[in-house]
């Protein structure tokens, strides 16, 4: 047991991070990691003979179970569905290609994939994992595997965002904002707005959101502004790096009413991700860790 416990807790934070990007919910995560030490300490050591690839093995077939699960799931959800936000510490922007892994942007383009594309996709090209052991994990030939993972890539490379932002860019659009919220300066918003930004809201159903996407810098404006007034008056926005990314943490009375999170193309906000469903918000009060 206490070998199998060492393991577990060596890896555990690598294995979070596998289920999150197939899933995109922290909370179905989680479960999917208590499922998986379930199994692996049912597990003889000795027949092991790298633990990295078995447990990443374990998880990856646990995570497709749940996957499924959640694809029936959504399609009964109410308006736009968004990744479960996670406050990251700052140091994951660093690692660019863990960043853009998490981020909100390329965990919606996962949403495209179908099941065992995703897990292919996240294991080959996010955590480097080999074609044979990831064909133990999704229960394929590796030639097979070679295929999913070209025709998943090729998927991805056509929906993924393009370009890179410079950490100054991408502060300064975040401070610019942060201003703009908190003073109700109209005219400030417009200039840090793309042209064509597109606003997506999940509010699950359970509080008020849009449940369409909004598009243009006009119609996002007018719809933020709607909240701008109650900034100061108990609201308060707070500058926080969500799935790696800049964002605003909004509270109300001390309590997180949403988070906004963003992405910047240009030096200008070109996605904004709306988070209300308050199921979704319980991971941005302590950071969590994500490695590859």
């Amino acid at each position: 047991m206490e070998r199998s416990t060492r393991a577990f807790v060596t890896h555990r934070n690598l294995l979070f991070t596998v289920a999150y990007e197939m899933l995109g919910s922290a909370a179905d995560a989680e479960d999917v990691l208590q499922e998986t030490w379930l199994r692996w300490v049912d597990v003889d050591l000795d027949t092991v003979r790298d633990q990295r690839s078995y447990l990443v093995r374990i998880t990856t077939r646990q995570a497709l179970t749940r996957l499924r699960t959640l694809r029936r799931r959504k399609e009964s959800y109410v308006g736009p569905w968004l990744p479960e936000p996670l406050l990251t510490a700052p140091d994951v922007a660093e690692d660019i290609e863990l960043a853009d892994s998490v981020s909100m942007a390329m965990l919606l383009v996962l949403e495209t994939l179908a099941p065992t594309e995703r897990a292919v996709f996240v294991l080959r090209d996010v955590f480097d994992v080999g074609y044979d052991d990831i064909a133990d994990a999704v229960g394929k030939t590796p030639a097979a595997v070679r295929q999913i993972a070209h025709r998943a890539r090729a998927h991805v490379a056509a929906r993924r965002p393009r370009g890179d932002v410079s950490p100054a860019e991408t502060q300064n659009a975040l401070e610019a904002f942060q201003v703009a919220i908190e003073t109700g300066d109209l005219r400030r918003l417009m200039n840090i707005l793309a042209p064509d930004v597109v606003a997506l809201g999940d509010g699950g159903g359970v509080v008020q959101v849009a449940v369409r996407p909004i598009v243009g810098a006009d119609r996002v404006a007018r719809m933020l502004e709607v909240g701008l007034p109650r900034i100061g008056g108990g609201l308060s926005a707070e500058p926080a790096r969500i799935n790696g990314g800049p964002a605003l943490i909004i509270r109300l009375d001390g309590h997180i009413d949403n988070v906004v999170a963003m992405r910047i193309d240009d030096g200008l906000i070109s996605v904004l991700y709306i988070v209300r469903n308050p199921e979704k918000l319980s991971r941005v009060e302590r950071e969590t860790l994500v490695s590859r």
